[in-house]
């Protein structure tokens, strides 16, 4: 018996780290702390923002172990599908408390995430792998359908708001609003469905790799306990993050930034893990996975994210600011078709993430600085 136990742990470990299994628990405790209504000084709001980032890389890791033993392309759906979850939770959250006042909160996330996506992680990627394998390659007609999907979606959600005219200003019209939504969905559901089983070959670019990584899949018990630990770690996201809102708020408040920078912090809190992810892929040369992580992602995260947030707003009878500013339509239109242009070929040199990078930058820059 002893024998047996001792065979079994060793079998867990390697899939579930200790620190992955104590961060949902160590984030209850702190929520737990944080019900008294004491007021939060600054060191609590540390320990909250530190529970919050190893409640996300801990939610990661366990989507990462879920997506092993499902495979590719359904891995990386798994890992989008999640960090997208913990977006849409937040932003839902967030809005619930704020009222009228987080009616842009929706479209500053997206327009941050997109942005974070196309410039900065794909832009990053592309220059770490460039500068270690000079060049890389990757299934040009997986990205080109990820990219026309994401094109229409961003194009609907972000910037024809601005054109219609039944309701003023960057609004949809409650209507309208909802066939954006439906729209959004379809065009998602397409993707998935293109990406999982119509042409799931396009979507995996090296399929030795593909075979050797199935043979080396967790267990069934790994499997389904790190997607046990995926929901609890979550849950304590979505509570931490209620948390920590007013104090990020009141922060971004004192340097006197536009409320957009709330969008954008949140948009990086939720991507930082699977941009690593991202990363680490294309620095072992797999640059179709970060592609898949990072567009997959894109897609998931506006697709997802607005008819969930179009619900709410009908529900609650509030107008869902949607269209983004004129600046932010030329960087999301140049983003797109800098990205576009970068992969039209199946190849990529370190020229491609310089360029991505430097409008990130910009993207930033003129965030914090309008």
């Amino acid at each position: 018996m002893p024998s047996n136990t001792a065979s079994a742990a060793r079998g867990w470990l390697p899939g579930l780290p200790l620190w992955t299994i104590l961060a949902p628990v160590f984030a209850g405790i702190v929520m737990a702390a944080a019900g008294f209504n004491l007021r939060l000084g600054g060191v609590f709001v540390t320990v909250i923002a530190l529970s919050l980032a190893a409640s996300v890389f801990a939610a990661v890791h366990h989507a990462e172990v879920v997506a092993h033993r499902v495979g590719e392309p359904y891995g990386t759906l798994v890992l989008a599908l999640a960090v997208t979850l913990i977006e849409v939770a937040l932003i839902v959250s967030l809005m619930i408390a704020g009222g009228t006042e987080a009616a842009a909160l929706a479209r500053d996330t997206v327009f941050a995430a997109v942005m974070i996506i196309l410039t900065g992680i794909i832009g990053l990627c592309l220059l770490v792998g460039g500068l270690k394998h000079s060049q890389q390659t990757f299934s040009l007609d997986a990205v080109s359908a990820a990219l026309v999907a994401l094109a229409a979606i961003v194009i609907l959600t972000l910037v024809f708001p601005n054109y219609t005219v039944t309701t003023p200003g960057p609004f949809y019209s409650p209507s309208q609003l909802m066939l954006i939504a439906v729209v959004s969905l379809a065009i998602y559901g397409a993707f998935v469905f293109a990406q999982t089983i119509g042409h799931r070959r396009m979507f995996v670019h090296d399929l030795a790799e593909e075979q050797q990584q199935h043979a080396s899949r967790p267990s069934n018990g790994v499997a389904a306990a790190g997607a046990i630990l995926l929901l609890a770690c979550l849950a304590a996201v979505v509570l931490l993050a209620k948390k920590l809102a007013p104090s990020l708020e009141a922060a971004v408040s004192r340097m006197g930034a536009p409320n957009a920078v709330v969008g954008v912090i949140i948009a990086a809190i939720v991507l930082l893990p699977e941009g690593l992810a991202a990363l680490r892929a294309a620095r072992a040369n797999r640059l179709q996975t970060s592609l898949n992580l990072a567009l997959g992602s894109a897609l998931a995260s506006i697709g997802l994210t607005i008819p969930a947030v179009s619900v709410l707003s009908l529900y609650m009878h509030t107008q869902l600011v949607l269209g983004i500013d004129n600046k932010s339509t030329v960087l999301l239109i140049l983003s797109l078709f800098i990205t576009a242009i970068a992969l039209r070929t199946g190849r990529t040199i370190v020229l491609h993430g310089i360029v991505l990078l430097v409008i990130f930058v910009v993207y930033l820059f003129t965030t914090v600085i309008p």
